[in-house]
């Protein structure tokens, strides 16, 4: 049982950084997404990028509301950190 839950737990964080991988891909791919994401990164993960959506859940999100940067490297350092 508690094998079980690590292992879920485990999942949920690599499922996680893919994620964050993801979001900051389609930030260096896009200028308007970067902007909309230093500006509002809960509104900017909410609304996806090129029609694709962001597998992010309200928890993760009320954390990346936290983030104020004002570039894509300091949004990075910042999500490692959250």
């Amino acid at each position: 049982m508690i094998q079980a839950l690590a292992f879920n737990h485990q999942e949920e964080i690599i499922s996680g950084k893919k994620e964050y991988s993801r979001i900051l891909s389609a930030a260096v791919i896009n200028s308007h997404f970067r902007q909309m994401l230093l500006n509002d990164p809960v509104k900017a993960i909410s609304n996806g990028y090129n029609g694709e959506q962001f597998d992010i859940d309200k928890e993760e999100k009320v954390r990346l509301s936290t983030i104020r940067a004002t570039s894509l490297a300091d949004f990075a350092i910042q999500l490692s950190q959250v």
